[in-house]
């Protein structure tokens, strides 16, 4: 077993696992260190299993199941399921700053990204951080997030951008981390989880718009304020909101974006109109 540390959103985390698993995690190189005092996490990973517990909630996310449950002493669990098969179990302490990753033998490197980024979400969630389901550019030093529900086209119109928007840049295509620093900046980050797309780049920008979007067959931008704002950014953020101390840290960073980044609703075209329409709206 050896430890390798990593630094994503300027929060050290480190992972422990044999030599086998360490060759494999090319996703998180950029964002490797040597930095290790203070981490907000470490993960350990072994076999075993299976490992008893009761189930607090189950959910589905393109072909994987999450479930969530505690053990018998009240340490949060996690299932990591592939087609109905079990990849592991995820067992954290409280304030999830140490976890063991239990493997079964499946899915071994899907595991242990599942297992990593719950672990983050979860230890960063009261440090005014949350990991995002969304696809993130940059342009001139902003950054800009796309959310939406499952197929409504978020890497789509972040493609566009970059096809149609010179000097755009993918910052990440599915699990992009947003920080609001000490001076009240909500900063947007990549990181080592972008889902289909690989794009692992650590890099960073004020964040600049989030953009809800929506199928339809015309283009149509307009301002999200108040409740409308936070009502948009809630469900793309990752969280176990039955756990008040998660909940209370998620609060306030959703009411810090709702109330201080502009929010729009855009009803979209999967074309370069789309693209421009948002752009114009909201890259000023």
């Amino acid at each position: 077993m050896r430890e390798q540390y990593y630094i994503v959103a300027e929060h050290l985390f480190c992972l422990e696992a044999d030599d086998g698993i360490l060759a494999q995690m090319a996703n998180y190189e950029p964002f490797r260190t040597e930095q290790s005092n203070d981490a907000l996490f470490s993960l350990t990973v072994t076999d075993g299993g299976p490992i008893q517990y009761v189930e607090e909630l189950s959910q589905d996310e393109e072909g994987q199941d999450i479930v969530c449950g505690h053990t018998e002493q009240g340490e949060p669990v996690f299932e990591f399921r592939f087609g109905g098969k079990t990849a592991g179990w995820l067992v954290c302490s409280a304030g999830y700053r140490e976890g063991t990753l239990y493997l079964s033998g499946f899915q071994t490197k899907a595991a242990v990204d599942n297992a990593l980024m719950i672990q983050f979400a979860m230890a960063s969630a009261t440090q005014n951080t949350v990991l995002f389901h969304a696809a993130a550019v940059s342009l001139d030093g902003k950054g800009y997030m796309f959310l939406g529900k499952s197929g409504t086209g978020k890497s789509t119109h972040a493609r566009l951008w970059l096809q149609n928007i010179p000097d755009t840049e993918l910052m990440n295509d599915d699990n992009p981390a947003v920080r609001i620093k000490a001076d009240g900046t909500a900063v947007v980050y990549g990181t080592p989880w972008s889902g289909k797309t690989p794009c692992y780049r650590n890099v960073s920008a004020p964040l600049g718009g989030i953009v809800l979007l929506s199928q339809a067959p015309y283009n149509k931008i307009v301002r999200l304020k108040g409740i409308g704002a936070y009502a948009a950014v809630v469900p793309s953020i990752s969280g176990k909101r039955w756990d008040e101390r998660i909940a209370d840290g998620l609060h306030e960073t959703e009411n810090a974006l709702a109330s201080n980044i502009q929010v729009w609703h855009l009803d979209c075209l999967p074309d370069a109109d789309a693209a421009h329409t948002c752009k114009d709206a909201i890259a000023i």
